[in-house]
């Protein structure tokens, strides 16, 4: 019992800070490309944020003896938890309601849970099923109301974030397979830099980078997603996929739309409504089935 416990207080202390990091990208994005093209942005994040992790990983005293294979692997692991699914989300949010989006993207922990049965043994339960699901009709009840009606939703769209969901959730339970001589310090470091340079042809094929403009907006956003989301959040996110598997640490997940919404009514003015409250419960219910279920002996 004490066992159960100590893990369950483990994964709060580690997914409670990841939810509020990762939910706080939201904001700092949308001040993000006021001034600059997504892509390039992503590209100039993941640079920024892979040398200062792998300066800290090399200060530390590590020392990277990669083979071939290692390097291919980290290659892997960057283009599906970094660059493709966050390039391609972004890409099909602009011809996407943000509350569509956040409906397709949210559906991560389920897809998740499936694919780790057959690929990594994971277990599904009735009581881990009907927390997914509890999780999941949450979040749609929270956006519902939010996905517009005029148009601005296109198939292209909800193909793009389609496919970053599927990306997303292939790189979860790759990393829960592929192992890498590194820390997870050092091997973040990486597979941050290896994102990057995915990055730049696919930028500079797309966007003109003279529309980038260094203005308080873009280096303030710039600052927060690398020293608080990609340092931060990735570096929670990875460590509780070590600690747990990985359908109930993507459970987690359920939080960040829900507080999405409250940090863009805090900090962009957005308006909050009664319903953003209320569909917090089954969120939480659902997190609660969910790790209750894996915490059972």
């Amino acid at each position: 019992m004490s066992t159960h416990a100590s893990f369950n207080r483990q994964a709060f202390t580690l997914a409670l800070p990841f939810t509020v990091i990762w939910a706080s990208a939201f904001p700092a994005t949308q001040f993000a490309l006021r001034d600059c093209p997504p892509l390039a942005f992503l590209c100039l994040r993941f640079l920024l944020a892979g040398l200062v992790l792998t300066a800290l990983a090399y200060a530390q005293g590590e020392r990277f003896r990669l083979g071939l294979r290692d390097w291919l692997a980290l290659a892997l692991l960057a283009a599906s938890n970094q660059a493709f699914y966050l390039g391609v989300s972004w890409l099909g949010m602009r011809q996407l309601s943000s509350g569509l989006a956040t409906i397709i993207i949210s559906a991560s922990p389920i897809l998740v849970a499936l694919l780790a049965i057959p690929l990594l043994g994971e277990r599904m339960t009735l009581r881990k099923l009907a927390g997914l699901l509890l999780g999941f009709g949450g979040v749609v009840f929270v956006v519902s109301s939010r996905i517009g009606h005029g148009g601005s939703d296109s198939l292209r769209g909800a193909l793009l974030v389609g496919c970053a969901l599927l990306i997303l959730s292939c790189g979860t339970v790759l990393f829960k397979r592929i192992t890498v001589p590194a820390s997870l310090l050092g091997g973040l470091g990486l597979q941050t830099l290896l994102a990057s340079a995915i990055m730049l042809p696919w930028s500079l094929a797309t966007e003109s980078w003279s529309a980038v403009q260094l203005s308080a907006n873009t280096l303030g956003a710039l600052l927060w997603c690398v020293a608080v989301v990609s340092m931060g959040g990735y570096l929670l996110w990875f460590a509780l996929l070590r600690s747990a598997d990985a359908g109930t640490v993507s459970a987690w997940l359920f939080l960040t739309p829900p507080l999405g919404l409250l940090m863009g009514w805090l900090l962009l003015d957005e308006q909050l409504v009664w319903r953003d409250l209320i569909g917090v419960l089954p969120v939480i219910a659902g997190i609660l089935l969910v790790t209750r279920a894996s915490a059972s002996p």
